[in-house]
Protein backbone atom coordinates (compact mmCIF):
# COMPACT_ATOMS: atom_id res chain seq x y z
CA UNK A 1 0.00 0.00 0.00
CA UNK A 2 3.14 2.50 0.14
CA UNK A 3 5.02 2.68 -2.93
CA UNK A 4 7.80 4.96 -1.69
CA UNK A 5 9.92 5.17 1.06
CA UNK A 6 9.40 8.56 0.50
CA UNK A 7 5.70 8.28 1.26
CA UNK A 8 6.47 10.02 4.74
CA UNK A 9 5.82 13.42 6.28
CA UNK A 10 9.22 15.51 6.05
CA UNK A 11 9.71 16.58 9.06
CA UNK A 12 10.82 12.39 9.80
CA UNK A 13 13.69 12.90 7.81
CA UNK A 14 14.18 16.01 9.09
CA UNK A 15 14.76 14.79 12.40
CA UNK A 16 16.12 11.63 11.91
CA UNK A 17 19.10 13.35 9.96
CA UNK A 18 19.55 15.37 13.32
CA UNK A 19 19.03 12.56 15.70
CA UNK A 20 22.11 10.92 13.50
CA UNK A 21 24.01 13.81 14.37
CA UNK A 22 23.43 14.36 17.74
CA UNK A 23 21.70 11.18 19.53
CA UNK A 24 22.95 8.48 16.92
CA UNK A 25 22.72 6.18 20.36
CA UNK A 26 19.02 6.86 21.56
CA UNK A 27 16.41 4.72 22.08
CA UNK A 28 12.67 5.38 21.32
CA UNK A 29 9.50 3.59 21.84
CA UNK A 30 6.06 4.20 20.28
CA UNK A 31 2.40 3.30 20.71
CA UNK A 32 -0.19 4.04 18.40
CA UNK A 33 -3.27 6.01 20.24
CA UNK A 34 -7.04 5.34 19.52
CA UNK A 35 -8.28 8.67 20.95
CA UNK A 36 -11.66 8.14 18.77
CA UNK A 37 -12.20 4.38 20.34
CA UNK A 38 -12.36 3.01 17.13
CA UNK A 39 -13.66 -0.54 16.51
CA UNK A 40 -11.01 -2.73 14.37
CA UNK A 41 -12.59 -5.72 12.07
CA UNK A 42 -11.58 -9.04 12.68
CA UNK A 43 -8.53 -10.01 10.95
CA UNK A 44 -7.40 -6.14 11.06
CA UNK A 45 -3.66 -7.05 12.44
CA UNK A 46 -3.31 -9.68 10.17
CA UNK A 47 -3.69 -7.02 7.28
CA UNK A 48 -1.70 -4.75 8.73
CA UNK A 49 0.99 -6.84 9.56
CA UNK A 50 1.16 -8.08 5.82
CA UNK A 51 1.48 -4.16 4.99
CA UNK A 52 4.14 -3.28 7.29
CA UNK A 53 6.29 -6.16 6.75
CA UNK A 54 5.83 -5.00 2.80
CA UNK A 55 7.41 -1.77 3.76
CA UNK A 56 11.20 -3.83 4.34
CA UNK A 57 11.16 -3.60 -0.18
CA UNK A 58 11.04 -0.11 0.23
CA UNK A 59 14.22 1.74 -1.00
CA UNK A 60 15.46 5.44 -1.80
CA UNK A 61 15.83 4.96 -5.74
CA UNK A 62 18.51 7.43 -7.35
CA UNK A 63 15.66 9.57 -9.05
CA UNK A 64 14.71 10.45 -5.49
CA UNK A 65 17.72 11.06 -4.60
CA UNK A 66 18.21 13.69 -6.79
CA UNK A 67 15.32 15.09 -6.04
CA UNK A 68 16.20 15.54 -2.46
CA UNK A 69 19.62 16.58 -3.25
CA UNK A 70 17.66 19.88 -5.60
CA UNK A 71 15.35 20.48 -3.06
CA UNK A 72 16.83 20.36 0.67
CA UNK A 73 20.63 21.28 0.19
CA UNK A 74 20.77 21.68 3.97
CA UNK A 75 20.28 17.89 4.20
CA UNK A 76 24.28 16.47 3.87
CA UNK A 77 25.71 14.25 1.26
CA UNK A 78 25.88 12.02 4.10
CA UNK A 79 22.36 11.56 4.97
CA UNK A 80 21.45 11.04 1.49
CA UNK A 81 24.12 8.37 1.37
CA UNK A 82 22.63 6.74 4.64
CA UNK A 83 18.95 7.29 3.64
CA UNK A 84 19.96 5.32 0.11
CA UNK A 85 20.82 2.30 1.88
CA UNK A 86 18.12 2.35 4.50
CA UNK A 87 15.72 0.07 4.84
CA UNK A 88 12.41 -0.75 7.24
CA UNK A 89 13.07 -3.25 9.71
CA UNK A 90 9.37 -4.82 10.18
CA UNK A 91 10.98 -6.57 13.41
CA UNK A 92 10.85 -3.40 15.17
CA UNK A 93 6.69 -3.29 14.93
CA UNK A 94 4.76 -5.68 16.87
CA UNK A 95 0.82 -5.54 16.19
CA UNK A 96 -1.72 -7.17 18.33
CA UNK A 97 -5.32 -7.48 18.18
CA UNK A 98 -7.54 -8.48 20.69
CA UNK A 99 -11.57 -8.03 19.58
CA UNK A 100 -11.91 -4.73 18.25
CA UNK A 101 -9.04 -3.45 20.22
CA UNK A 102 -5.63 -2.61 18.29
CA UNK A 103 -2.11 -2.52 19.55
CA UNK A 104 1.20 -1.13 17.46
CA UNK A 105 4.19 -0.42 19.08
CA UNK A 106 7.50 0.38 17.67
CA UNK A 107 11.25 -0.10 19.25
CA UNK A 108 14.23 0.28 18.25
CA UNK A 109 17.52 2.98 17.60
CA UNK A 110 15.41 6.39 17.38
CA UNK A 111 17.46 6.96 14.23
CA UNK A 112 15.67 4.13 12.81
CA UNK A 113 12.15 3.89 14.34
CA UNK A 114 11.35 7.49 13.65
CA UNK A 115 10.32 7.02 10.22
CA UNK A 116 7.52 4.76 11.52
CA UNK A 117 4.83 7.05 12.88
CA UNK A 118 3.24 8.40 9.10
CA UNK A 119 3.49 5.09 7.57
CA UNK A 120 1.90 2.91 9.99
CA UNK A 121 -0.67 5.92 10.78
CA UNK A 122 -1.35 5.98 6.96
CA UNK A 123 -1.56 2.50 6.69
CA UNK A 124 -4.06 2.03 9.71
CA UNK A 125 -6.21 4.68 8.17
CA UNK A 126 -6.81 2.98 4.74
CA UNK A 127 -7.01 -0.15 5.74
CA UNK A 128 -9.95 0.64 8.15
CA UNK A 129 -11.89 2.52 5.70
CA UNK A 130 -11.08 -0.10 3.09
CA UNK A 131 -12.05 -2.95 5.39
CA UNK A 132 -15.42 -1.43 6.65
CA UNK A 133 -16.60 -0.45 3.14
CA UNK A 134 -18.30 2.65 4.37
CA UNK A 135 -20.46 4.41 1.54
CA UNK A 136 -18.75 7.88 0.55
CA UNK A 137 -18.55 10.18 -1.94
CA UNK A 138 -16.44 9.63 -4.68
CA UNK A 139 -13.22 10.89 -6.00
CA UNK A 140 -15.01 13.32 -8.42
CA UNK A 141 -16.74 15.10 -5.34
CA UNK A 142 -13.84 15.02 -3.71
CA UNK A 143 -11.72 16.35 -5.65
CA UNK A 144 -14.64 19.09 -7.13
CA UNK A 145 -14.79 20.09 -2.91
CA UNK A 146 -10.67 20.19 -2.86
CA UNK A 147 -10.67 22.49 -6.22
CA UNK A 148 -13.50 25.10 -4.20
CA UNK A 149 -11.33 25.22 -0.95
CA UNK A 150 -8.47 26.20 -2.88
CA UNK A 151 -9.48 28.27 -5.22
CA UNK A 152 -11.06 30.48 -1.95
CA UNK A 153 -7.96 30.27 -0.54
CA UNK A 154 -6.25 31.82 -3.56
CA UNK A 155 -8.57 34.31 -3.78
CA UNK A 156 -7.68 35.58 -0.36
CA UNK A 157 -3.82 35.30 -1.42
CA UNK A 158 -3.34 33.23 1.58
CA UNK A 159 -0.17 30.72 1.29
CA UNK A 160 -1.37 27.04 1.70
CA UNK A 161 0.27 23.63 2.20
CA UNK A 162 -1.08 20.24 2.50
CA UNK A 163 -0.23 17.93 5.99
CA UNK A 164 -2.88 15.40 5.34
CA UNK A 165 -0.54 11.75 5.13
CA UNK A 166 -1.15 10.62 8.48
CA UNK A 167 -5.37 10.66 8.53
CA UNK A 168 -5.44 9.79 4.58
CA UNK A 169 -8.33 8.15 3.22
CA UNK A 170 -5.96 6.23 0.60
CA UNK A 171 -2.70 7.23 -1.11
CA UNK A 172 -4.88 6.94 -4.22
CA UNK A 173 -7.16 9.81 -2.98
CA UNK A 174 -4.22 12.08 -1.58
CA UNK A 175 -2.35 11.67 -4.91
CA UNK A 176 -5.12 13.10 -6.80
CA UNK A 177 -5.83 15.91 -4.30
CA UNK A 178 -2.04 17.03 -4.22
CA UNK A 179 -2.36 17.28 -8.20
CA UNK A 180 -5.67 19.18 -7.80
CA UNK A 181 -4.11 21.46 -5.27
CA UNK A 182 -1.03 22.25 -7.51
CA UNK A 183 -3.35 22.84 -10.79
CA UNK A 184 -6.01 25.01 -9.12
CA UNK A 185 -3.92 26.56 -6.36
CA UNK A 186 -1.35 28.13 -8.28
CA UNK A 187 1.25 30.76 -6.61
CA UNK A 188 -1.30 30.12 -3.27
CA UNK A 189 -0.33 26.05 -2.96
CA UNK A 190 2.66 25.82 -1.50
CA UNK A 191 3.58 22.32 -1.04
CA UNK A 192 3.24 19.36 0.40
CA UNK A 193 4.65 17.59 3.55
CA UNK A 194 4.65 14.39 1.96
CA UNK A 195 8.35 13.59 0.17
CA UNK A 196 6.75 11.21 -2.22
CA UNK A 197 4.33 13.35 -3.29
CA UNK A 198 6.19 16.45 -3.23
CA UNK A 199 8.57 14.66 -6.02
CA UNK A 200 5.90 12.69 -7.62
CA UNK A 201 3.82 16.19 -8.19
CA UNK A 202 7.37 18.63 -8.64
CA UNK A 203 6.69 20.43 -5.59
CA UNK A 204 8.48 21.51 -2.54
CA UNK A 205 8.22 19.19 0.22
CA UNK A 206 7.63 21.20 3.78
CA UNK A 207 8.03 20.76 7.60
CA UNK A 208 10.38 20.84 10.63
CA UNK A 209 10.79 19.08 13.43
CA UNK A 210 7.72 17.41 15.34
CA UNK A 211 6.65 17.26 19.01
CA UNK A 212 9.19 14.28 19.59
CA UNK A 213 11.85 16.43 19.49
CA UNK A 214 10.99 18.48 22.31
CA UNK A 215 9.92 15.56 24.03
CA UNK A 216 12.97 13.68 23.87
CA UNK A 217 14.86 16.58 24.86
CA UNK A 218 12.66 16.72 28.48
CA UNK A 219 13.64 13.58 28.72
CA UNK A 220 17.62 13.99 28.51
CA UNK A 221 17.87 17.52 29.72
CA UNK A 222 14.62 18.25 31.94
CA UNK A 223 11.59 19.79 31.48
CA UNK A 224 12.58 23.04 32.47
CA UNK A 225 15.35 23.35 29.66
CA UNK A 226 13.89 20.88 27.01
CA UNK A 227 12.45 24.12 24.65
CA UNK A 228 15.18 26.10 24.58
CA UNK A 229 17.86 23.23 24.16
CA UNK A 230 15.96 21.63 21.84
CA UNK A 231 15.97 24.85 19.43
CA UNK A 232 19.55 25.61 20.29
CA UNK A 233 20.44 21.80 18.65
CA UNK A 234 18.10 22.54 15.94
CA UNK A 235 20.09 25.54 15.01
CA UNK A 236 23.14 23.69 15.36
CA UNK A 237 22.12 21.39 12.98
CA UNK A 238 20.33 23.41 10.13
CA UNK A 239 22.36 26.96 10.83
CA UNK A 240 19.18 28.95 9.64
CA UNK A 241 17.59 26.60 7.38
CA UNK A 242 14.21 24.98 8.58
CA UNK A 243 13.35 28.03 10.84
CA UNK A 244 9.93 27.20 11.93
CA UNK A 245 9.40 26.50 15.36
CA UNK A 246 6.47 24.28 17.00
CA UNK A 247 5.28 25.70 20.80
CA UNK A 248 3.26 23.29 22.02
CA UNK A 249 4.87 20.17 23.33
CA UNK A 250 5.03 21.51 26.99
CA UNK A 251 2.08 24.18 26.54
CA UNK A 252 2.03 27.51 24.76
CA UNK A 253 2.62 29.45 28.19
CA UNK A 254 5.98 27.38 28.73
CA UNK A 255 7.48 27.58 25.27
CA UNK A 256 7.31 31.90 25.14
CA UNK A 257 8.75 31.69 28.82
CA UNK A 258 12.53 30.00 26.85
CA UNK A 259 11.74 31.93 23.44
CA UNK A 260 13.87 34.84 24.39
CA UNK A 261 15.26 37.73 21.98
CA UNK A 262 18.07 35.75 20.35
CA UNK A 263 15.63 32.54 19.63
CA UNK A 264 12.53 35.02 18.40
CA UNK A 265 15.32 36.24 15.99
CA UNK A 266 16.81 33.50 14.43
CA UNK A 267 13.83 31.76 13.78
CA UNK A 268 11.42 32.63 11.26
CA UNK A 269 8.38 31.88 12.92
CA UNK A 270 6.41 29.08 14.68
CA UNK A 271 3.53 26.61 14.35
CA UNK A 272 0.47 26.51 16.01
CA UNK A 273 -0.37 22.68 16.72
CA UNK A 274 -3.75 22.96 19.41
CA UNK A 275 -5.85 25.27 21.76
CA UNK A 276 -7.29 28.40 20.31
CA UNK A 277 -5.72 29.95 17.00
CA UNK A 278 -6.85 33.52 17.68
CA UNK A 279 -5.73 33.42 20.84
CA UNK A 280 -2.35 32.09 19.78
CA UNK A 281 -1.80 34.79 17.33
CA UNK A 282 -2.36 37.26 19.90
CA UNK A 283 -0.03 35.98 22.47
CA UNK A 284 2.50 35.70 19.07
CA UNK A 285 2.29 39.14 18.54
CA UNK A 286 2.79 40.94 21.88
CA UNK A 287 5.65 38.09 22.71
CA UNK A 288 7.48 39.71 19.22
CA UNK A 289 6.41 42.97 20.41
CA UNK A 290 7.67 42.89 23.70
CA UNK A 291 11.10 41.76 22.50
CA UNK A 292 11.06 44.72 20.13
CA UNK A 293 10.50 42.80 17.13
CA UNK A 294 8.08 43.38 14.46
CA UNK A 295 5.79 40.61 14.02
CA UNK A 296 4.97 41.35 10.16
CA UNK A 297 8.91 39.96 9.83
CA UNK A 298 8.00 36.44 10.82
CA UNK A 299 5.31 34.26 9.75
CA UNK A 300 2.86 32.20 12.26
CA UNK A 301 2.16 28.56 10.50
CA UNK A 302 -1.58 27.17 11.66
CA UNK A 303 -2.06 23.96 11.34
CA UNK A 304 -4.73 22.57 13.96
CA UNK A 305 -7.86 21.23 12.52
CA UNK A 306 -8.35 23.89 9.52
CA UNK A 307 -11.10 23.95 7.41
CA UNK A 308 -12.11 27.13 5.06
CA UNK A 309 -14.62 28.94 7.92
CA UNK A 310 -11.73 28.48 10.48
CA UNK A 311 -9.34 29.89 8.37
CA UNK A 312 -11.13 32.49 7.19
CA UNK A 313 -11.22 33.65 11.18
CA UNK A 314 -7.93 33.78 11.70
CA UNK A 315 -7.48 35.90 8.08
CA UNK A 316 -9.54 38.38 9.78
CA UNK A 317 -7.38 38.63 12.72
CA UNK A 318 -4.27 38.10 11.63
CA UNK A 319 -3.79 40.31 8.20
CA UNK A 320 -1.69 43.51 8.61
CA UNK A 321 -0.68 41.76 11.53
CA UNK A 322 1.57 38.99 11.20
CA UNK A 323 3.25 36.98 8.46
CA UNK A 324 0.53 33.74 7.92
CA UNK A 325 0.35 30.12 6.38
CA UNK A 326 -1.78 27.35 6.58
CA UNK A 327 -1.10 23.99 6.74
CA UNK A 328 -4.27 21.77 5.86
CA UNK A 329 -4.14 17.32 6.82
CA UNK A 330 -7.46 16.10 6.90
CA UNK A 331 -9.58 18.68 5.45
CA UNK A 332 -8.19 18.21 2.03
CA UNK A 333 -7.28 14.17 2.29
CA UNK A 334 -10.19 12.98 4.01
CA UNK A 335 -13.23 15.12 3.49
CA UNK A 336 -14.95 12.39 1.44
CA UNK A 337 -18.74 12.12 3.46
CA UNK A 338 -17.22 9.79 6.36
CA UNK A 339 -15.60 10.98 9.65
CA UNK A 340 -12.10 9.97 9.68
CA UNK A 341 -10.42 8.27 11.99
CA UNK A 342 -8.94 10.42 15.57
CA UNK A 343 -5.69 8.43 16.21
CA UNK A 344 -1.66 9.44 16.45
CA UNK A 345 1.09 7.69 17.06
CA UNK A 346 3.67 9.00 19.67
CA UNK A 347 7.11 8.15 21.37
CA UNK A 348 6.48 7.14 24.95
CA UNK A 349 9.69 5.85 25.99
CA UNK A 350 13.64 6.82 25.23
CA UNK A 351 16.65 5.40 26.29
CA UNK A 352 18.70 8.90 25.58
CA UNK A 353 22.49 6.97 25.30
CA UNK A 354 21.46 4.04 25.22
CA UNK A 355 21.05 3.22 28.55
CA UNK A 356 18.95 0.10 30.40
CA UNK A 357 16.51 2.28 32.04
CA UNK A 358 13.80 3.48 30.11
CA UNK A 359 12.79 7.51 30.60
CA UNK A 360 8.64 8.08 29.73
CA UNK A 361 8.19 10.98 27.81
CA UNK A 362 5.00 13.19 27.65
CA UNK A 363 3.62 15.86 25.44
CA UNK A 364 1.40 18.37 27.76
CA UNK A 365 -0.46 20.04 24.56
CA UNK A 366 -2.90 23.44 25.09
CA UNK A 367 -5.56 21.15 24.96
CA UNK A 368 -5.81 18.46 27.21
CA UNK A 369 -7.24 15.52 25.41
CA UNK A 370 -4.37 16.06 23.27
CA UNK A 371 -2.04 15.34 25.98
CA UNK A 372 0.24 11.60 25.62
CA UNK A 373 1.99 9.78 28.02
CA UNK A 374 2.63 8.04 31.80
CA UNK A 375 -0.46 10.22 33.86
CA UNK A 376 2.29 10.21 36.59
CA UNK A 377 4.92 11.75 34.47
CA UNK A 378 2.03 13.96 33.33
CA UNK A 379 1.52 15.31 36.67
CA UNK A 380 5.45 15.59 37.63
CA UNK A 381 6.27 17.82 34.11
CA UNK A 382 2.98 20.51 35.68
CA UNK A 383 4.48 20.51 38.80
CA UNK A 384 7.73 20.86 37.87
CA UNK A 385 6.78 23.36 35.18
CA UNK A 386 4.36 25.08 37.42
CA UNK A 387 1.29 24.99 35.75
CA UNK A 388 -2.03 24.56 36.97
CA UNK A 389 -3.49 21.03 37.64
Amino acid sequence: MLVSILDNDFYKFTMQNAVIKLFPRAWARYGFINRGKHAFPEGFSTRLRAAVDRMAELELSQDERDFLERTCPYLDPTYHDFLQGFRFDPNEVVIRQRGEDLEVTVEGLWYRTILWEMPLMALISELWFEMRAEPRESDEQALEKTRAKIEHYRRLGLKVAEFGTRRRYSYALHDKVVATLKRYGESSFTGTSNVHLAHRHGVKPLGTHAHEWFMFHAANYGFKVANSVALNNWVKVYRGDLGIALTDTFTTEVFFASFDKMLAKLFDGLRHDSGDAIAFAETTIDHYKKLGIDPRSKTIIFSDALDPEKVDRIVRFCSGRIGMSFGIGTNFTNDVGVKPMNIVVKMTETRPEGDDQWLAVVKLSDIREKNTGDPQMIELARQILSLPG
